[in-house]
């Protein structure tokens, strides 16, 4: 399995090229690949429903570094935030499918992650911090607005202020529009403020990876 490094001062990153999402963090190499490794059942169960080929690796000689990038004070806040070449690369008709399909599993396992929470304490952090269940599901509605920015779609004034179950629906169907748009060329490069949009490989990436890691946060915390 082909993967990249994403090197902060403080953190690294471990992302799997091929499987948008599968990415974690570590103090170094070494333990961002162990953690990434450790991850891979869970990474399975979340993107069941897309039924992709997706098989755990044994052992992390399985593992093939093909990129190490340099990071920032993203990376190091605690974010892949730097993109692999691969991510410039084009997006067919097939990797299309398989991209939307990816986003619509881990859509349904964070509503699943959700339900599960109801009605339930989520554990707090050593000095009594974490969001509690309603501010995570806003803080994911919230991004993903952001996300589908970042790549060339947007809500209108009207949608964005429609309820939460409504907004997530909407903004689902917007970011698939604009995901097929982005893979087609059919969207500008360079937002109307002068800022490069995300490329679809990378939005895939991002957005996958912010999913999952409140997926596996919710399912942690809850006592």
């Amino acid at each position: 399995m082909d993967v990249y490094l994403e090197i902060g001062k403080k953190r690294t990153f471990a992302s799997a090229i091929a499987w948008p999402g599968w990415c974690r963090s570590g103090k170094d190499e070494s333990s961002a690949l162990q953690a990434l490794f450790d991850y891979g059942p869970r990474y399975k169960r979340a993107i069941e429903t897309a039924r992709l080929e997706f098989t755990p690796p044994e052992s992390l000689s399985a593992f093939h570094i093909v990129e190490r990038l340099e990071g920032n004070a993203g990376t190091d806040f605690g974010a892949p935030v730097v993109a692999p070449s691969t991510d410039s690369q084009p997006v067919d008709d097939a990797g299309l499918q398989r991209y939307r399909a990816l986003l619509e599993a881990l859509w349904q396992s964070f509503d699943a992650a959700v339900r599960m929470a109801e009605g339930k304490e989520l554990s707090k952090g050593p000095r009594g911090g974490g969001r509690d269940l309603d501010r995570i599901v806003r803080h994911v509605l919230e991004s993903e607005m952001a996300y589908l920015t970042q790549l060339g779609g947007k809500l209108t004034k009207e949608e964005r202020q429609a309820d939460l179950q409504e907004s997530f629906d909407l903004v689902h169907r917007a970011t698939l529009a604009a995901l097929g748009a982005s893979a087609r060329g059919e969207l500008p490069k360079v937002g109307p403020r002068g800022g490069l949009r995300w490329t679809a490989r990378f939005f895939v990436r991002y957005a996958a990876w912010h999913l999952l890691d409140h997926i596996w946060e919710i399912e942690d915390r809850i006592l």
